[in-house]
């Protein structure tokens, strides 16, 4: 029988991913209301209907599966005469409404990383406080005191920067962990170059950096808790477009991505550890970062220019913008619907290289 604390964590998990989803079709839905966009119906959830109202001109409804959500414009997708429907109104109110599904899910973030700096015992900064016995840095000229703006080409501004330069070279198999590293002293920046950082191996066999000092802590007031938490919600977008980069570039594999398995696997990971260190408490905070970190990649993920996205849809009227006509329906259609069949082609790949790794241990990338 499953522990009673790890059925509530699911349920917790389950709810944030269902709030992640919902607050980015509530982000259309309140700007097509004051954009006087009419909204047909406003769902929380997929497929079959639990129950719904209507209040003015808008459905409410509750569905099943508490996985996504959507919002209904009249003219949305296609051409309607009303004269509140999406197609009617100027394009800058269009592309408002667009953008805000995606907007909203970087603020949620935001709000996600207020809680997590709150249940923080000490905040974290990019300044050396103390070194370990051994410590790379310190051989390598680095005193206490230094403040790391810049790890192998990858700006540093808070902790989480640096937490994220480490990690991307752990994950480069190439990397010897051989770094460029430039620091602030006393107003003045200095640069080390080839400093080589220790490393050690994992169980499963993966070499990672070893961290062998500790930053200093930031007093810890309201303002900045807001500071950081704005700071580290930024340090995530950047983590976003440095992957995204990284897998252009060839660095990540299929086996590197997760779909919704990968995604539930270690959310019930993150919870697992949670609970095994720091009881409930930790579980939950585990569970509100991965959350945290899947709000602000879907928001990124959703401004990219590819039909059948926001952002595919933002490049539409960035067009019809500047040749002032809307680009023929029919035309926008076909790009859309081909972009649609493709990105669920790629799911149905990712989320069977999710199940593949589950089985076996391996996914389609090895």
């Amino acid at each position: 029988m499953i522990p009673i604390t790890q059925v509530l964590l699911i349920i917790i998990a389950v709810l944030l991913f269902g709030l992640v989803i919902s607050l980015h079709e509530f982000g259309h839905f309140f700007s097509a209301k004051l954009c006087g966009i009419r909204v047909n119906e406003f769902a929380v959830g997929m497929g079959p209907k639990l129950f719904s109202f209507t209040k003015g001109e808008t459905t409410y409804s509750l569905r099943l599966l508490p996985i996504g959500g959507y919002c209904a414009m009249e003219g949305e997708d296609e051409d309607s005469p009303d004269d509140k429907a999406f197609n009617n109104k100027p394009v800058w109110k269009r592309m408002i409404v667009v953008a805000m599904g995606a907007v909203m899910n970087i603020l949620l973030g935001l709000v996600l990383m207020v809680i997590i700096e709150l249940q923080t015992p000490l905040l974290g900064s990019n300044t050396i406080a103390m070194f370990e016995e051994n410590s790379a840095l310190q051989a390598a000229g680095l005193q206490v005191g230094d403040k790391i703006t810049n790890l192998d080409g990858y700006a540093v501004h808070t902790d989480k920067d640096l937490m994220y330069a480490l990690a991307f070279m752990s994950m480069d198999d190439a990397s010897d962990f051989t770094v460029d590293i430039d620091v602030e002293r006393e107003g003045q920046q200095l640069h080390f170059e080839n400093v080589k950082l220790n490393g050690s191996t994992t169980e499963d066999g993966q070499s990672v950096v070893t961290i062998d000092f500790k930053v200093l802590a930031i007093p810890k007031n309201a303002g900045t808790v807001l500071q950081k938490a704005a700071a580290d919600t930024v340090s995530t977008v950047r983590v976003v477009w440095q992957s995204l980069y990284l897998l252009v570039r060839g660095q990540f594999n299929l086996n590197d991505l997760a779909g919704p398995v990968g995604t539930a696997t270690v959310i019930t990971e993150a919870a697992s550890e949670g609970l095994a260190s720091s009881g409930f408490a930790g579980a939950l905070s585990n569970i509100i970062y991965v959350i945290m970190i899947i709000t602000v990649n879907l928001g990124i993920m959703n401004l990219l220019p590819i039909p059948a996205l926001d952002g595919g849809r933002l490049l539409f009227l960035l067009i019809e913008a500047i040749v002032r006509r809307p680009l023929p329906r029919r035309f926008e259609g076909w790009i859309t619907a081909a972009g649609f069949v493709i990105l669920m082609g790629f799911m149905v790949l990712v989320t069977f290289s999710d199940i593949l790794r589950l089985v076996t241990g391996k996914g389609l990338g090895g």
